[in-house]
């Protein structure tokens, strides 16, 4: 069963969810590289499972991208008040902002 990463990344609160948060998020990358091998998708649109950036400038590029464009909040979302929290959804943004 897949995890939902949205969902495991709002629930960070300390450094252990976090690091579980990691673990998810990087077993979703290999996960879509399996699946990318077996049956490529188009290269005019997201991978899988929603990868959008397929190198880790890309990755670290669209993550620093959304953390500044959501600093403040947005209208579809609020900045959490915990760190961790916020770190998660950072990273968790780097996999589909362009």
């Amino acid at each position: 069963m897949a995890v939902d990463l949205y969902e495991l990344a709002d629930a960070v609160e300390n450094e252990e969810g976090f690091l579980q948060f990691v673990a998810a998020l990087a077993s979703d990358w290999e996960e879509e590289r399996q699946l990318e091998v077996e049956k490529p998708s188009s290269p005019y649109g997201s991978g899988a499972l929603g990868w959008e950036n397929g190198s880790i400038g890309a990755f670290l590029e669209s993550a620093h991208a959304w953390a500044e464009a959501s600093a403040k909040g947005t209208q579809f979302y609020k900045v959490p008040t915990n760190p961790w929290c916020r770190a998660a959804q950072i990273l968790l943004a780097g996999k589909f902002f362009e």
